[in-house]
């Protein structure tokens, strides 16, 4: 991704929205957005590097780290049905 991808893809939203940093596919984890740094790479060509605040807010919502790929769908469990019992017996 570019700096003009980046530009292009945030334009689009809603301009007033907190930034969050998604951290860890392994354990995902939320993160204020910190600085913005311009540097060099090894090759002297210019990179960009987006920081967290270090204040790590909680697990990352599911359905983002879906949308992330990080994590596959899941469904919740299907639980076998209960016994029945009936009155008078004790089954």
């Amino acid at each position: 991704m570019t700096v003009g991808d980046l530009i292009d893809y945030l334009s689009a939203l809603d301009q007033a929205a907190p930034v969050r940093l998604a951290v860890n596919p392994y354990f995902p984890m939320a993160h204020r957005s910190g600085g913005i740094v311009e540097a060099r790479d090894e090759n002297g060509r210019t990179i960009v590097f987006l920081a967290d605040s270090g204040d790590q807010l909680g697990p990352l919502p599911p359905d983002v780290a879906v949308r992330l790929t990080w994590q596959e769908p899941t469904a919740a469990p299907v639980r076998p049905r209960g016994r029945t019992t009936h009155p008078g017996t004790d089954q």
